[in-house]
């Protein structure tokens, strides 16, 4: 991971996405606890929506080291939050946490069982293990291939994550609405969202999906979440 380097440019244009962050996050931050390891961090986006000040640690782990400094920028303001340069080898073995979260990240990860299995060794007893990634495989497009995405997820490639000792207390799919945006955008071809379509996606499509997504009982969507408990 010493040359890593990220090869996506899609991180500043979601941060523009408030309501999508809003949504997930109302789903995550229940399982969060006070010790949180927060792999690729990225810009730091994510960090901003996530983190509180009722946690004691917050650890924003990042490969890139021009991410890496762009994060320690943005989340400066954050005095709870850490900025460390790496992956989870980089992660001292006795340090655990209450929950460890992979929000659009998992899916970059090339030995996605493997870098669970290292995960879970870094969460405390019933600590929570959390998975936000796009989903459905025949969604992959051209923006998927552009951003370093080795795969989309499912109900079923979700499960076979499952560690014996995790337990899956958590799945479904969100953006009902937003999946058929990305369907047109498969076809289309398009590497790269605009900064107008993020836009309409989050200011239009994001309300709706929110009122949707509960009436379809969760099994729709252009995303997947997961959560695991340690056992």
């Amino acid at each position: 991971m010493k040359d890593y380097k990220y090869i996506g440019s899609e991180l500043s244009l979601f941060k523009n996405a408030k309501n999508w962050k809003k949504y997930y996050s109302k789903i995550i931050i229940p399982y969060l606890g006070q010790f949180v390891l927060e792999v690729g961090a990225g810009i730091g986006a994510t960090t901003k929506v996530l983190c509180r000040s009722d946690h004691k640690r917050w650890v924003c782990l990042e490969p890139d080291p021009s991410l890496n400094k762009i994060l320690q920028v943005e989340v400066n303001s954050l005095p709870i939050c850490e900025v460390k340069k790496g992956s989870l080898i980089d992660i001292g073995a006795n340090e655990l946490f209450d929950s460890i979260i992979y929000v659009d990240v998992l899916e970059h990860i090339q030995d996605d069982t493997e870098e669970i299995k290292i995960a879970v060794k870094h969460l405390k007893t019933e600590g929570f293990l959390i998975v936000l990634a796009p989903a459905h495989q025949w969604l992959f497009s051209s923006f998927d291939e552009s951003v370093g995405h080795y795969r989309r997820y499912n109900y079923l490639t979700i499960k076979q994550l499952t560690l014996a000792d995790l337990k899956l207390i958590n799945l479904k799919y969100l953006d009902s609405v937003g999946l058929i945006a990305s369907l047109s955008n498969r076809y289309l071809r398009q590497a790269m969202p605009t900064l107008r379509q993020i836009r309409v996606w989050d200011t239009w499509m994001i309300p709706i999906s929110k009122i949707i997504d509960p009436l379809l009982r969760y099994k729709f969507g252009k995303s997947i979440i997961a959560v695991w408990q340690k056992s």
